[in-house]
């Protein structure tokens, strides 16, 4: 295999450590946990519409920073919702 010219490899690799990591925010305290909640309720509307998109999606857990113990509980609530015709299943056009 033939040298490149030009940039080296070395230089480069160096270059990408100075950024800072990935994702590095701050964290994100899991609301459920802030406001002591032990059992997310599928009949807590205002909470569940928070967890799933405009298309009627679940959000995951990154962007709804809830731990995975709640949610967990939030994808089991918002799939209660939903049988029982409390939350839509898709979006409106």
């Amino acid at each position: 295999m033939a040298k490149q010219r030009g940039a080296t490899p070395t230089r480069d690799r160096k270059r990408g450590r100075t950024r800072g990591a990935p994702g590095g925010g701050r964290f994100k305290p899991c609301p459920f946990c802030r406001d002591k909640v032990d059992v997310v309720d599928y009949k807590d509307l205002a909470s569940l519409r928070r967890a799933i998109s405009d298309k009627g999606k679940i959000r995951s857990s990154r962007v709804t920073g809830a731990c995975r113990r709640h949610q967990s509980q939030l994808a089991r609530a918002v799939k209660r919702a939903r049988e029982l015709g409390l939350l839509p299943y898709v979006a409106d056009r």
